[in-house]
């Protein structure tokens, strides 16, 4: 009993460190109300365990391990601004609990209002429904997500802490029509293009916030499911999305390109957005032609079943197809 009220007592202290931690960072400074959900919300239930990295292969942390010590390095773990590997499959990542700085930053952007319907795609461990849900309340929030173990834990984490957002085992690339319209969608996971049926399960003025080739997509969807936005600057990487197509690794790539430009995240970023479109070479050739871009001077648009990314101007000479999707005039 003793060694249990020590290990809650750590939970209180390690998760006020985190909000310092993650407000130190800035990442909520436009809506400082979500630092009250962080602060109110214990991560450690929803990750009761988690996988660390070390020489040839990993390592399980968990919170039952009967070595004490143990058991405090898995809590302080869990409190700390990384993300963390929940669920390997054949030595793969499948799942995981993403760094809570950038599921801040990811929140914050979603600018959701009371009342607002949101959409998750992609369940992880519940946490980030778990924050949604304490702001909105459980009835106006669905996460989504392919593998029944997946959602089946999700949804005891979720339980367990006290909250009962809608959990749903289906396949994400096409929503969940039964639940709709909402409006703002959030992808917890990675993705090629934005599959159509997003937007056209949203109400006009939405709000769609999804990782796209190692960036953040914001779109603002308008009628009949068009939607049109920009990429943030901050960079995002997450696990790709269980039921769209994956995209080759961009290792092979970047051979034979200059090694501090095959380096360059944003390069390395145009380099996915493009993939399959453009050839490495004219890819590096746009980038240094327009000033090295950043993240930010790309966007996306869909419509009338395309989909294509652009830089600075939607109707500017630079576009291309999104995977699923075709470029003006294309």
């Amino acid at each position: 009993m003793g060694a249990q009220r020590g290990l809650d007592e750590l939970a209180v202290r390690a998760r006020a460190g985190l909000v310092r931690e993650v407000a130190e960072s800035g990442a909520w400074d436009a809506e400082p109300h979500w630092r009250e959900v962080f602060e109110q919300v214990p991560r450690h239930l929803f990750v009761p365990y988690y996988f660390k990295g070390v020489p040839g292969g990993y390592e399980r942390l968990w919170g039952e391990d009967p070595d004490p010590e143990r058991r405090e390095r898995w809590l302080r773990g869990v409190y700390t601004d990384q993300p963390l590997a929940t669920r390997l499959r054949d030595g793969e990542l499948v799942s995981s609990s993403s760094q809570p700085s950038l599921m801040a930053r990811m929140l914050v952007e979603l600018e959701v209002r009371d009342g607002d319907r949101v959409l998750e795609i992609g369940a992880g461990t519940g946490y980030n429904a778990a924050l949604l849900a304490h702001r909105l309340g459980d009835a106006c929030v669905t996460t989504v997500d392919l593998d029944p173990e997946i959602t089946e834990s999700a949804r005891a984490h979720l339980a367990a802490a006290g909250y009962r957002p809608a959990v749903v085992t289906g396949d994400g690339t096409r929503g969940c029509a039964e639940r709709a319209p909402y409006d703002r969608i959030v992808a917890t996971c990675a993705v090629r293009s934005v599959p159509g049926e997003w937007p056209a399960q949203c109400r006009p003025g939405a709000r769609i916030l999804a990782p796209v080739a190692t960036g953040l997509l914001v779109l603002e969807v308008g009628d009949a499911g068009c939607a049109e936005g920009r990429f943030l600057r901050t960079p995002a990487y997450f696990v790709a999305l269980r039921g769209q197509e994956r995209g080759a690794g961009i290792g092979a790539a970047v051979g034979g390109l200059p090694r501090k430009v095959a380096q360059d995240e944003s390069f390395r970023f145009l380099l996915t957005l493009t993939a399959g479109r453009l050839d490495p070479r004219e890819t590096l050739a746009l980038w240094e032609r327009e000033g090295r871009p950043g993240r930010e001077r790309f966007g996306v648009t869909m419509g009338g079943g395309r989909e294509w990314a652009w830089l600075d101007d939607p109707r500017g000479p630079y576009a291309w197809a999104l995977p699923g999707g075709s470029a003006p005039g294309g």
